[in-house]
């Protein structure tokens, strides 16, 4: 399933850094950045990170709440968070069931060989629910500037 610009987003339940169940549900009559990356602590999902904590403020400001989904579990997010003081949460999505929702596992190639990844996307999701903009080609050191184009 590809979702595109004008889908109803898929109400996702999932568990963060804490234990704590977050649905999008929670954030209705906000503006939502979904992000999923591939995994904590590497070089790429680390500056995405980064990026995004480094221009929280702007993004708080413009409207949007931030929400990270990997398929890492809740202790690896937990860590990734105090290492980087990230201060947006980040759900572990273990079964990979919201990655399935948004259409985000899927075949990658590295080196020649073909596996199953997240692919890293990010979808911007409007106060009503609608995707407003899908972002597949993603620049990890300058994700906020595209978001906020």
């Amino acid at each position: 399933m590809t979702l595109t610009a004008g889908d109803k987003a898929p109400v996702f339940k999932g568990i963060d850094q804490d234990g704590n169940t977050i649905s999008l549900k929670d954030f209705a009559g906000k503006k939502v950045v979904l992000y999923f990356y591939p995994k904590d602590n590497t070089p790429g999902c680390t500056k995405q990170a980064c990026d995004l904590r480094d221009n929280y403020k702007a993004l708080l400001k413009a409207g949007y709440v931030v929400i990270g989904v990997s398929s890492d579990s809740a202790k690896s997010h937990k860590k990734f968070i105090e290492k980087f003081e990230l201060p947006f949460p980040l759900i572990a999505d273990e079964d990979k069931s919201i990655h399935e929702q948004y259409g985000v596992w899927g075949e990658k190639s590295m080196y020649g060989k073909t596996y199953m990844g997240t692919l890293r996307t990010t979808f911007i999701i409007d106060e009503k629910g609608k995707i407003e903009e899908v972002i597949s080609k993603v620049k990890t050191d300058e994700h906020t500037a595209q978001i906020l184009k």
